[in-house]
């Protein structure tokens, strides 16, 4: 007897891997694989979560509607035109599953975010990559690859897992060459490590064109991963589309509260972005320095730096070493990346750790 068979495009997604977050034989490693915040939780947003205790028994506000004004006030955004969901994962699934489907085409640049085939398959669309340059998002090359099947484009700027950004321009060019009929999602998880001169203009976009979606997230600079709350802005009936299929009562309570008081703790967000920009600079000078080693650092806008290893020590080698010594990055040979590792910056101290690790490794080549 057999049982239920799933749809062929199920069965070909390859499922999501987190980074790792254990090292066998060490009993506190540093974790450096998922893009965390080093400076750990907003305070205001912690001392909501200690005190969200009470009303357990009662579902969140289905619309997370004092999060969306919040947000509203934030970014001068209309709050109708917000939704909240279960990360920004939900949000990037929501925008394939309303505007794909079988026979359908979701288009993203190689080396973009892994959830993109995945919410691209689980509607039964064909993801397709388009090439990049320098593992940057290439504009003409997305553009080339639309077809009159193409219905949804994902770019993550910065890009996961390079660190790479697509400038105000580019944005505005990829937008102005798409079909008015394909949907436009701006994936700015890490937006917030973003100077103010960065901004690539996509929420403006998606004020005003009825085909761009932004999506953004809690978990990266305000630290609250572990809450798992995003949000999305674009047009009224976009937003209704993702309405209609997000999931119920998707936002916790005590999450829907922490994220408004994140958002208003300002001094958090700045000392994050400050540490962010200090150490990520130091430890792009220090890969710069390993030149020699066949070691380089792609130029990166987000929390982290993909590190590319074309020397005597392989990427494989430098992430089993390095998670020997308490270290864990990323090692991504089924995106594609098998010759890099993705470092996300860590405290000061871990920094420092990281670096001599790292140079006991190169100075111990095989």
């Amino acid at each position: 007897m057999t049982g239920p068979t799933p749809k062929p495009w199920i069965d070909a997604i390859h499922p999501y891997t987190p980074g790792r977050s254990v090292a066998s034989g060490v009993e506190r490693p540093v974790k450096l694989s998922s893009n965390e915040n080093p400076l750990g939780t907003s305070p205001a947003a912690q001392r909501v979560l200690a005190e969200a205790q009470g009303g357990l028994s009662r579902y969140p506000d289905p619309r997370s509607t004092a999060l969306r004004e919040a947000i509203g006030v934030r970014y001068g955004l209309d709050p109708e035109r917000i939704i909240c969901g279960t990360g920004s994962d939900e949000l990037l699934h929501l925008a394939a599953g309303a505007f794909a489907g079988v026979g359908d085409e979701v288009l993203y640049v190689r080396y973009g975010f892994s959830v993109y085939p995945i919410a691209a398959r689980r509607v039964g669309a064909e993801p397709v990559e388009a090439p990049d340059t320098d593992y940057a998002t290439n504009v003409d090359a997305l553009l080339e690859a639309v077809t009159s099947a193409t219905r949804v484009v994902f770019l993550a700027n910065p890009n996961n897992p390079t660190g790479t950004f697509a400038r105000r321009d580019d944005i505005a060019r990829l937008h102005a060459g798409l079909p008015e009929d394909v949907l436009l999602v701006v994936d700015q998880a890490y937006a917030e490590y973003l100077d103010e001169a960065d901004d690539d203009g996509a929420l403006v976009l998606a004020g005003n064109a009825p085909n761009v979606l932004v999506t953004r997230t809690f978990s990266k600079i305000y630290g609250l991963a572990a809450e798992r709350i995003g949000w999305g802005y674009g047009p009224a009936p976009v937003i209704a589309a993702l309405d209609k299929i997000r999931a119920p009562f998707n936002v916790t309570s005590a999450g829907q509260q922490a994220a408004v008081a994140a958002l208003g703790d300002t001094d958090f967000v700045e000392a994050s972005r400050t540490h962010n920009a200090k150490w990520r600079g130091w430890f792009e000078e220090r890969i710069a320095g390993w030149g020699n080693a066949g070691l380089r650092a792609v130029p990166s806008k987000a929390n982290f730096v993909l590190v590319e290893f074309n020397g005597p020590v392989t990427a494989e080698q430098a992430f089993e070493a390095l998670l020997q010594r308490g270290y864990i990055t990323r090692w991504l040979p089924g995106q594609g990346l098998p010759d890099a590792l993705r470092i996300t910056i860590g405290t000061e101290e871990e920094m420092a750790g990281l670096v001599a690790a790292l140079d006991e490794v190169l100075s111990n080549e095989p």
